[in-house]
């Protein structure tokens, strides 16, 4: 018996060879690319004219009146700029103003912050009767001036004992409705039902809820919420005039009592507007990287 054996076979490819991939040059999706000449010196313009008001201030608080007059004016600071600060700081309480721009600016950002989430969170996720109703008439009241309200508040103040002193700015601003809309959009969003139904399901409550969850969600929006509640805070002129007085001001009140007189003096009052400018910079300087970081957490899914 013959036993046949199998040749062996060869197999063909029908494609040709396999193509090894090439990287291809060129723009990509995602790629980062280096940025080109003009795109510096237009940053560069940005940014100089970004810093200019601020060296024109230092530069305008170190300078008379008649020099500032001048044709052409001057552009470099002379010594009398802390001589100018000095004067500034005799004529108002700018210390004490300052001290208490903090405190107002950082009450108003928490309590603005803290309420604006809890009513965004309520809005955006829990089922209640009247929701849409009362978000209409939160988003309703930012149509009504604030000078209507200033009689009616005033005379609550006076009432209460309250004028001249700093709960009388704090309280009344403790809640923003753009705050509430703000974060009720995020979240609406931002927050997926299943993160709520999983906590649900653990047995959390409303309150831990919140904590454990919607806060880690909403940090990127708290985050842009606080810069801009605090420099509305610290920029308020209209109501602490009223209810402050230059005895126990903010930084804005007191700067209104500067420069004095039948000529104001430029002089002073730019020396004032540095120091009151300062601690906003500062805290950017401090705090600018961790905002920034949780603006850009709130782009990146995943």
């Amino acid at each position: 018996m013959t036993t046949l054996a199998s040749a062996p076979q060869e197999t063909v490819s029908v494609a040709g060879p396999v193509a090894t991939p090439r990287r291809r040059r060129g723009r990509r999706a995602g790629k980062v690319t280096a940025a080109g000449p003009l795109t510096y010196v237009l940053l560069g313009l940005t940014a100089l004219v970004s810093v200019f008001p601020l060296y024109w201030t230092a530069v305008a608080a170190s300078k008379t009146n008649a020099e500032l007059a001048g044709t052409p004016p001057p552009f470099l600071p002379d010594a009398d700029l802390f001589t100018n600060i000095g004067r500034a700081m005799e004529e108002a309480p700018i210390g004490l103003a300052i001290v208490n721009s903090v405190v107002v600016s950082s009450c108003i950002t928490v309590g603005t912050v803290l309420c604006s989430t809890l009513a965004g969170f309520a809005f955006a996720k829990l089922r209640f009767r009247g929701n849409g109703a009362l978000l209409a008439l939160v988003v309703g009241t930012m149509m009504v001036p604030t000078q209507l309200a200033i009689i009616p508040l005033f005379i609550l103040i006076a009432e209460l004992q309250w004028v001249d002193h700093l709960q009388a700015v704090v309280l009344p601003t403790l809640v923003s409705a753009f705050g509430v809309f703000f974060m009720r959009q995020f979240l609406s969003q931002a927050l997926p039902d299943e993160l709520l139904e999983a906590a649900r399901v653990d047995g959390a409550s409303t309150l831990r809820t919140f904590w454990s969850v919607v806060v880690p969600v909403a940090r990127p929006a708290m985050a842009v919420l606080a810069m801009l509640t605090f420099l509305t805070a610290w920029n308020d002129f209209f109501w602490p005039i009223i209810a402050l007085t230059t005895d126990n001001p903010t930084v804005q009140v007191a700067l209104a009592g500067l420069g004095g007189g039948y000529v104001p003096d430029t002089a002073v009052i730019m020396a004032g507007t540095l120091i009151g400018t300062l601690p906003v910079l500062v805290v950017f300087v401090v705090l600018g990287k961790q905002i920034v970081g949780g603006i850009m957490q709130g782009a990146v899914k995943g």
